[in-house]
């Protein structure tokens, strides 16, 4: 018998399932126009694309702010909700084997959750995620679609836009590099082009995510960070994290299925309260 999970957001849904073995099988995820018709929508594919029944299937559990549109059983299955906290937490757990780490759910804001053994807490969040890189790039670049500003930031020069260290002063500071971030946006000048602008908005978004990390972790002793959520899939964190890795000897963490964590932890979600 199968455990779906689902993480359904406002126009994107994420759907998994997981066997009586404990082994995920084939998530998938949809876009649609409302919550509602995005989780059927994407539940009907999973079924189909996986040939799975719905007498395959024991049990169904809902997480995300989408969740809250749906009020009743889906496709007449047993249908719970699961914390959303709470799921971040079990799923970034099942995909690393770590214990004690903080996960960083970089959705439309980023919101931080500590895990240590079965204490798994939300303890905070900062507003700053996808929603602010669309946002910046609907304003600055005239277009939200995330592939063409990623696209234009692989061409794009940072020191158009950024203060670095070096920039001020002629040897480093102690425990700064001059290739250190001083002052993000603190260099654009009026002549950036959009590719360098793109490559400032998404760096920007990346280093302020990775810097919460730090400061939320400070005193708990942790310094392994589990990034989860559709950011993750953004080529730039391969340059981003693992700088700030190197600056503050911290760990960051991109699981395999980084951006399906909450839907696999949804789905651990129903064992975890057996």
């Amino acid at each position: 018998m199968i455990i779906i999970g689902i993480d359904v957001g406002i126009s994107t849904t994420k759907i998994v399932g997981i066997d009586e073995n404990g082994e995920i099988m084939s998530p998938t995820r949809i876009k649609a126009t409302d919550p509602v018709t995005s989780l059927y929508g994407a539940f009907g594919k999973y079924l189909y694309d996986n040939h799975v029944q719905l007498e395959d299937i024991r049990h169904v559990m809902i997480t995300g702010v989408g969740a809250a549109y749906i009020d009743g059983p889906v496709y007449g299955l047993p249908t719970e909700k699961a914390n959303e906290f709470i799921a971040d937490g079990l799923g970034a757990r099942y995909e690393t084997d770590l214990d004690r780490m903080l996960v960083v759910s970089m959705g439309t804001g980023t919101s931080l959750v500590q895990c240590d053994g079965n204490d798994i807490r939300h303890i905070g969040g900062i507003g700053i995620g996808g929603g602010t890189l669309t946002g910046l790039s609907r304003i600055m670049l005239k277009t939200d679609d995330v592939k063409h500003i990623v696209a234009l930031a692989q061409d794009g020069e940072l020191s158009n836009i950024d203060v670095q260290i070096g920039d001020i002063s002629p040897n480093p500071l102690p425990g700064l590099p001059k290739n250190a971030t001083a002052s993000l946006f603190g260099n654009a000048k009026s002549n950036a082009t959009r590719e360098d602008i793109a490559l400032g908005i998404i760096t920007t978004v990346l280093q302020t995510i990775g810097s919460s990390c730090i400061l939320a972790s400070i005193g708990s002793g942790i310094k392994e960070y589990v990034l989860i959520g559709n950011l993750t899939l953004l080529p730039q964190c391969k340059i981003v994290f693992p700088a700030m890795e190197k600056l503050y000897n911290v760990r960051f963490i991109i699981p395999q299925y980084s951006e399906f964590c909450t839907a696999i932890g949804a789905a651990l979600s129903f064992f975890h309260k057996e």
